[in-house]
């Protein structure tokens, strides 16, 4: 029983060894989408009202302007030599942007972001007025309205110091936008679909294309470049689509990527990619370190002496009698700076550093050299200049 047992056990780790290998891969939606099933952007020009005060100033006049011609639809009319008096703080004018998702539909709502365009200084507590907001197109595709989420606040004193958390001119509106207008958009009877990658490259290309012949039996896919995977529908799911394309998704591949090293000279980030490889090479890297101490001494005079005549320089003690410092003339007190320089160089010995075969053997290399964040864009700028740093050096 025991020896079956361990048999049992043995095959059960062949047949499912492959599958474990492959679960390192990342799923097909992760790393593409197909051609034209996207989100589309919608904007719109609205006002918030409710403010406490930290409205738009008097000098921003389209809030204004927006007030009097909703006044007007709404029969209330206000001579024009009244509208310089017009001061409202309490309303700011705002861009309500929003992303209208695929296969929307009428009835569904969405989130809607609100920024402030004036000089308005907090949208919180404020509502937002009913505001259409309209694709490419100039058609209205959604209405948005709601109270206004800030998740931050500004407070100013009389003094002018003031406190402020995060943004309070931009605020959010959970689901606050209600579809209107459907864009056209159905599955049903396509005989193709263009499969996009999120990065292109050839090699990930040809692995996509090879899992999805894999899967479905056949020859039903092709690469046509670097970011572009054509797939043709079977005949029995031209018209479920929508179920091929999720069982589509559900595949997993691993994807390639191409040798590259980001260094960022600001933050002195480095970041190494999985397939970076260093040829042999002699590296020898020292620093240079210089630091400069300044110090203030005060020249004090004697008690009772006398106090010089106004405009009186200093004086200077000679060498022979004193340090040479600056004493004060008569009974004047006079600060003096001394500054000293010290210059250190630490030394560097020619290290090899054998060349790599994967990161972990990169990495060891550069650790053994002690090298610093610092240090390190410097060495890699240096191995790449000698053609000995297999990989894009890209520098921010």
């Amino acid at each position: 029983m025991r020896k079956t047992g361990l048999y049992l056990a043995i095959l059960w780790g062949i047949i499912f060894l492959p599958i474990s290998m492959d679960a390192w891969g990342a799923r097909l939606k992760d790393i593409a989408a197909f051609k034209g099933i996207r989100s589309n952007q919608l904007v719109g020009y609205g006002l918030v009202f409710g403010l406490n005060g930290t409205g738009d100033g008097p000098t921003t006049e389209f809030p204004i302007r927006t007030i009097l011609n909703t006044l007007e639809r709404m029969g209330v009319h206000i001579p024009p030599e009244r509208f310089t008096q017009i001061k409202v703080k309490n309303v700011a004018a705002v861009i309500v942007t929003a992303n209208l998702p695929p296969f929307a539909r009428n009835g569904s709502r969405i989130d809607v972001h609100i920024s402030s365009m004036g000089d308005s200084t907090s949208l919180a507590g404020g509502t937002l007025m009913l505001t259409p907001l309209k694709g490419v197109d100039e058609q209205v595709y959604a209405l948005a309205q709601g109270p206004i989420v800030t998740g931050g606040f500004a407070v100013s004193g009389a003094s002018g110091s003031s406190v402020q958390k995060n943004h309070p001119t931009v605020g959010i509106i959970s689901k606050g936008a209600l579809i209107e207008k459907e864009i056209p958009l159905s599955l049903d009877g396509k005989k193709e679909l263009a499969l996009t990658l999120f990065n292109p490259d050839f090699t990930t290309a040809e692995k996509t294309q090879e899992t999805i012949n894999r899967f479905m039996g056949g020859k039903y896919s092709r690469c046509v470049d670097s970011g572009t995977v054509l797939i043709q529908i079977p005949e029995n799911y031209q018209q479920k689509v929508a179920e091929w394309i999720a069982s589509l998704e559900k595949l997993e591949v691993t994807p390639d990527t191409i040798a590259k090293v980001i260094l960022n000279e600001r933050t002195g980030t480095v970041v190494i990619g999985e397939n970076v490889r260093i040829s042999t090479v002699a590296i020898a890297h020292g620093n240079l370190s210089i630091q400069i101490k300044e110090k203030l001494n005060v020249s004090q005079p004697l008690p009772f002496a006398p106090s010089a005549p106004e405009g009186t320089p200093p004086m200077v003690v000679p060498p022979k009698t004193g340090t040479g410092a600056i004493i004060a003339p008569g009974g004047a007190t006079v600060i003096t700076p001394e500054s000293s320089i010290t210059v250190k160089e630490e030394g560097g010995a020619l290290m090899i550093v054998s060349s790599g075969v994967n990161l972990g053997d990169v990495i060891r290399a550069l650790n053994a050299i002690g090298a610093t964040p610092r240090d390190l864009i410097v060495i890699l700028q240096s191995i790449k200049a000698a053609g000995a740093l297999q990989a894009e050096l890209e520098i921010f």
